[in-house]
């Protein structure tokens, strides 16, 4: 992977503090300190990504909620995705959105190909799929993998997404191999939720 350098684009005063603080006090800290990971959260402004009215918390450590259940989380997440992901130059890539478009601008001058998919619409997928994508990265924390996602990826691909394990919300990866998706949670993340892959809760009585 080439190497980039941590430049910010042109900005205000106080977004260049909010964003050099991101860096310095929320992923450095976190052992994230990968070049071609601080260069894109460096380059990539949060507050575009979210109305007007929520741009001055766009730096904060924590996930900010928006409507009809989207959301941007938090810097570190995005930070540990990509460097668990380490996205290559030749990647076919299938980013599931958390309804923002973030993720998918973080990613997309990193690899050779990049489609966007919501929630929704992943979730719904049938597990006839092509299996096309090398990288598949999901915005936000899961329940369960439907067989449809893990059909859109390779055999040999690889996956980053966040999971609920016991009501905990944990960083996982994995790869796709002999046409079976396991993931493997690699540390305990704070992570919105993606309801639309929740389990189906069954039948209690009262």
């Amino acid at each position: 992977m080439s190497i980039m350098t941590t430049t910010l684009p042109d900005t205000s005063p106080q977004t260049v503090v909010a964003r050099r603080a991101m860096i310095d006090s929320q992923l450095r800290t976190s052992g994230v300190n990968e070049e071609y990971v601080l260069a894109r959260l460096l380059s990539v402004p949060r507050e575009d990504f979210l109305p007007a009215s929520k741009a001055s918390v766009a730096y904060i450590d924590r996930a900010i909620a928006l409507e009809d259940g989207k959301h941007l989380a938090a810097p570190l997440f995005y930070g540990k995705l990509l460097l668990e992901a380490a996205p290559m130059p030749d990647d076919t890539v299938l980013v599931v959105g958390g309804g923002t478009g973030y993720l998918a601008a973080l990613l997309r001058p990193l690899v050779a190909d990049l489609s966007e998919m919501t929630a929704a619409e992943a979730a719904a997928l049938t597990a006839g799929g092509t299996g096309r994508y090398s990288l598949i990265v999901v915005d936000g924390a899961i329940e369960q993998l439907p067989d449809g996602v893990g059909a859109q990826l390779a055999e040999g691909g690889r996956i980053v997404t966040g999971l609920v394990l016991r009501q905990v919300t944990r960083l996982a990866s994995g790869r796709k191999v002999a046409g079976q998706v396991n993931l493997q949670p690699t540390e305990d993340l704070g992570i919105p939720v993606l309801h639309a892959f929740d389990v189906p809760k069954g039948w209690t009585f009262a």
